[in-house]
């Protein structure tokens, strides 16, 4: 793995990279409350077709941390990984987990020129994902602590008693146990930076998704521009079925969004499947890619 820091936009951001910088790129986006690092478990099942790269999002880790909830917009997010895709050299390969799959699909969507195949992994286009959770049902229940987390003293509340509060949501809410103590320490050591846990939040504060609560749909819904929110390159959606986060739901009728969607469910894993089973998350990947063969 190798590290720098890279201006975009003006502003310092922390990449990591794994890989020969000649092989085709792939754009790696990280989700909440991880950091560029988390994909140290699967870029090595990937480094000998790919140059992975993996940065640090705004306001996360060891890149820039603007105050303020509006500089955590999706247009801000996309502008920055924009600006490293065009230092890279595009199309490349984006790949987004989580929250890392919000400012994927922006790529994808708002700056086609710039992605030639998308990848997604237990991550939800905002169309589908904001019907569900405006209706009421399942997917609204299990997204209330979206609320909890947009609260104004949540960071508080997360940091508290040496960071049990966010080490709590990772345990319970998002699925099985798969932090030892020496991983958990690396992701404690990046949340303590200045600023940094309440700039994570922001990104959910940002949104404009609306959360019902659990039997009260909400009917009055802004219309969202459907025909801008279309994935023309080829799309792989890689899913963790024992998600407790994101429910099944949230993805039906992505097809109408995306004309070339590969789906792929890595059997025995949650929304963590880039760490339980790496190994089977990047076979799917080259099986999916053209002119890529078995996992080293």
């Amino acid at each position: 793995m190798r590290s720098e820091f890279a201006d975009l936009n003006g502003q310092t951001f922390f990449v990591r990279s794994w890989g020969d910088p000649s092989l085709p790129t792939l754009l790696m986006l990280h989700g909440f409350p991880e950091y560029g690092g988390a994909w140290g478990d699967l870029a090595p099942h990937l480094l000998q077709h790919f140059h992975c790269v993996a940065p640090d999002q705004r306001g996360y880790g060891q890149s820039w941390v603007p105050e303020g909830v509006e500089n955590y917009v999706t247009s801000a997010l996309i502008s920055d990984m924009v600006a490293l895709i065009e230092r890279l050299g595009a199309p490349v390969t984006v790949m987004g987990h989580d929250w890392g799959a919000a400012v994927a699909y922006g790529l994808a969507m708002f700056k086609p020129k710039l992605v030639d195949r998308l990848i997604i992994a237990n991550g939800v286009h905002p169309v589908p994902f904001q019907r569900e959770m405006a209706a009421g049902g399942a997917q609204s229940e299990a997204s209330q602590y979206i609320n909890m987390l947009r609260a104004p003293e949540s960071a508080d509340v997360m940091s508290a008693n040496d960071y049990a509060g966010i080490e709590k949501f990772f345990r319970r809410h998002l699925g099985q146990d798969w932090l030892d103590e020496a991983t958990l320490t690396k992701y404690k050591t990046e949340w303590a930076r200045p600023g940094r846990l309440n700039a994570m939040l922001n990104w959910y504060r940002a949104s404009p998704l609306q959360v019902a609560a659990p039997g009260k749909p909400i009917t009055d819904l802004p219309a969202l521009p459907l025909d801008r929110l279309r994935v023309h390159c080829p799309h792989l959606l890689l899913w963790g079925p024992d998600d407790k986060a994101l429910l099944p739901q949230s993805t039906e009728g992505l097809e109408d969004f995306a004309a070339d969607l590969t789906r792929v469910t890595i059997p025995d894993t949650d929304h963590w499947l880039i760490h339980q089973d790496p190994q089977a998350v990047a076979q799917a990947i080259l099986d999916w890619m053209p002119n890529t063969g078995e996992t080293s």
